[in-house]
């Protein structure tokens, strides 16, 4: 009996770790203006932030684009992706790296869409995590079709939403 019960503690003690593991990830499947798919993001959570490597089509050749964390977990198409709402902020921080009271947890740096009208790029968040203080998991991911000029209020005169990916 005693051994049976050692054997089972050892399963779990084992197992619990892989738990843990699995936690620290997410995804999140982009959909378009249009309402269809359009790309994934794979998030990874470490000690210090959260790693997003992203792959979204159908976006503007050639150009900047913002890319931000958004306070609601929604991405409706019909509402031009309003439903996301605004920048995810729990601090309640100014907008962009360059505001002096900034920035806010959701604000993260411009991408760069290729000429194939393809975003690729890995970007890591260190004021965000996946599951404790600051998570997102639940929130959104946001493309819009300007880049952010990393100041104005509140959302660094970005553009329209065009992509849009709830963090699972």
């Amino acid at each position: 009996m005693r051994s049976i019960l050692f054997s089972a503690l050892a399963v779990i003690a084992l197992a619990a770790p892989a738990a843990a593991q699995q936690t620290q990830n997410a995804i999140a499947n982009f959909i378009g203006a249009d309402g269809k798919e359009t790309g994934r993001a794979a998030l990874t959570g470490g000690k210090t932030g959260v790693l997003i490597e992203v792959e979204v089509s159908n976006l503007p050749p050639n150009s900047w684009v913002a890319f931000h964390v958004h306070e609601n977990g929604r991405c409706d198409a019909a509402s031009h992706h309003e439903s996301a709402g605004g920048h995810f902020n729990p601090d309640k921080k100014e907008h962009g790296f360059l505001a002096a009271e900034g920035p806010h947890a959701g604000d993260m740096p411009n991408i760069y869409v290729g000429a194939d009208g393809t975003a690729r790029a890995h970007v890591f968040n260190n004021l965000v995590t996946l599951n404790d203080k600051n998570a997102i998991r639940g929130k959104a991911l946001m493309i819009h079709a300007r880049s952010d000029d990393y100041r104005s209020q509140p959302s660094g005169d970005a553009g329209d939403r065009l992509a849009c990916g709830v963090i699972q």
